[in-house]
């Protein structure tokens, strides 16, 4: 820092000073210098460079204290100059979990993650130290102590962490030279771990991501030329797309990832029962367009039961199911399931959905028919990944969270979450049916490539046609984009008493034919392939290891 003043204050301080200072930081010129001292003479306050380590400033102290031996200053005209201590985060671990932790800057404060949202937890108070004369004209100095801040334990486990983004790194590498040349495997993924029995957060992962010891790189995303090309607020978007949450911000269409909430709703209200049957002609007309279903080419999956319109994802049969349910029911359960709300995790950004949803209102008979294999709303990860803890959990919603204790620096413990339930979503009796469904629709049905062998296990794939905008003479209007999609799949293991809650999600993977939800049960199940052991949850399942081919992450058999 330079004090203008106190160099102008006598003209002998000047010429030292400067010199001293070219010499020991060479990105300082003098011409620099002499301008700051005509242009702000009076100024107290410039800052002349910042983050400089110790070794860097130290030539310059030396100068500064240096005496000879008599004890005198050797330059005692160097004056004016004085360096403030800034505290500064070490991310150990780099990369990882880095949309989960965040980073700081200067003054330590907070950017994203779990750094942003606990900044007044982790910041401790700093000391002071008052001076003042008393009544009797003598000096009194009052000191208040500095505050240590405190200590996250955080519910993330760098172990499963680790595995979730190492798979995840493998898809890129494996479609990188895909359908879109130069870039990674997909637009987006998005990896969420949780626990379905107290909302614990084990893992959180996507790609794109960054470096927590370096937030402000964009050269692995970016051209040099791109870089250079973009003006302040253009850096600035771009940084802000590689800094965001996307289990938390990005907002989407969960496709037939919701079909299971649909059905539960169904049951729950008797509107649906577990013998019902439904036609499946390969699809149904809607205020004159035709909706199509998966097996639209094959002529429909013909006769469907509840557990085989899941086992099958048939569209036809759902939008059947929803003039059953009725809108009233259908929205009902939504807002039961949270769809439409923030979870209130404790991480900041997490997006508003409530206005891309439909209300009593705003739904007609084709609406309704959409959002019940889920079209036409939007939800975050995050929702989804709770509220489908609470299906396979016996309808408990649990608040997720990614903090589970609070200590103070020696350890004692000031806070503690073990989970916490906010409401029931559904009886016993409707979850144990639609995990039974769940259960049929890996083992037998459009999941099976998610299956880990030996192991029980239930879930739901979803396939979602994206939107595009397009103008026409002049006017702007939203349309289906043509192969454009977001695949996932939500799972669960083991069947009974479920332990671990996973769900993929891949926003246009990096393929010429996207609409396959195999690209996200790819991942699924080789994070479990190695997560499962790990955490102590073993096979219960027998299998003919001789019938079983072992798959890589793009699901070709390993030689």
């Amino acid at each position: 820092i330079l004090d203008c003043s106190v160099l102008n204050d006598d003209e002998k301080y000047v010429e030292p000073t400067i010199n001293a200072l070219v010499s020991c930081f060479p990105d300082l010129t003098s011409e620099q210098l002499y301008s700051y001292l005509k242009d702000s003479p009076d100024s107290r306050y410039i800052v002349l460079a910042k983050r400089l380590s110790y070794d860097t400033i130290q030539p310059f102290v030396n100068l500064q204290e240096e005496r000879d031996e008599k004890g005198k200053l050797v330059n005692p005209y160097i004056k004016g100059v004085w360096f403030e201590k800034e505290y500064q985060r070490q991310y150990p671990y780099g990369k990882l979990a880095s949309s989960v932790i965040g980073f700081t800057t200067s003054g330590n404060l907070g950017i994203n993650g779990l750094e942003n949202y606990y900044d007044d937890t982790l910041n401790g108070i700093n000391g002071r130290q008052y001076g003042y004369l008393n009544s009797d004209s003598n000096f009194e100095k009052t000191i208040k102590p500095a505050v240590n801040g405190n200590t996250l334990v955080t519910t993330i486990d760098a172990t499963i962490q680790s595995v979730v983004e190492k798979k995840i790194q493998e898809f890129n590498e494996a479609y990188t030279d895909g359908y879109r040349e130069g870039e990674g495997g997909a637009t987006r993924i998005g990896v969420l771990i949780m626990k379905p029995d107290n909302g614990d957060v084990l893992a959180m992962a996507q790609y794109p991501n960054y470096d927590l010891s370096n937030p402000w790189d964009l050269s692995e995303y970016y051209t040099q030329e791109e870089i250079d090309a973009m003006d302040d607020d253009a850096r600035l978007e771009a940084l802000n797309q590689l800094w965001q949450n996307i289990c938390l911000t990005y907002t989407y269409e969960p496709g037939s990832t919701a079909k299971p909430f649909t059905v539960a709703a169904g049951l729950e209200t008797g509107t649906l029962s577990t013998n019902d049957t439904f036609f499946c002609d390969g699809a149904e007309q809607l205020s004159g367009f035709t909706v199509k279903c998966v097996a639209y080419r094959k002529g429909g999956h013909g006769m469907q039961t509840l557990e085989q319109t899941l086992m099958n994802s048939c569209n036809d049969a759902l939008m059947q199911m929803s003039y059953a349910i009725q809108k009233e029911n259908l929205l009902k359960y939504q807002k039961i399931f949270g769809f439409g709300q923030k979870t209130g995790i404790d991480l900041p950004g997490e997006a508003r959905t409530d206005s891309l949803m439909y209300t009593l209102e705003t739904m007609d008979d084709a609406s309704l028919a959409t959002n019940s294999f889920g079209q036409n709303f939007n939800v975050t990860m995050v929702q989804m990944a709770s509220a489908f803890s609470s299906l396979i959990n016996g309808g408990n919603y649990y608040k997720p969270h990614v903090v589970k204790k609070i200590t103070d620096e020696n350890g004692n413990l000031i806070e503690e979450n073990k989970g916490e339930l906010l409401k029931q979503t559904l009886s016993k009796d409707t979850c144990n049916m639609v995990k039974q469904y769940l259960y049929k629709t890996v083992s037998e049905g459009t999941g099976k490539t998610a299956k880990v062998p030996g192991y029980s296990m239930g879930g739901k794939t979803g396939t979602a046609q994206k939107y595009e905008t397009i103008e026409e003479d002049g006017v702007k209007k939203t349309q289906r984009a043509q192969g454009k999609y977001l695949v996932s799949f939500i799972g669960y293991v083991p069947q009974e008493n479920p332990q671990v809650v996973i769900y993929v999600v891949i926003d246009e993977p990096n393929v010429a034919d996207q609409a396959h939800s195999s690209y996200a049960q790819n991942i699924t199940r080789e994070i479990l392939k190695e997560i499962l052991p790990y955490l102590n949850i073993y096979q219960d399942e027998e299998y003919d290891q001789e019938k079983v081919v072992d798959l890589d992450i793009m699901g070709n058999p390993v030689q």
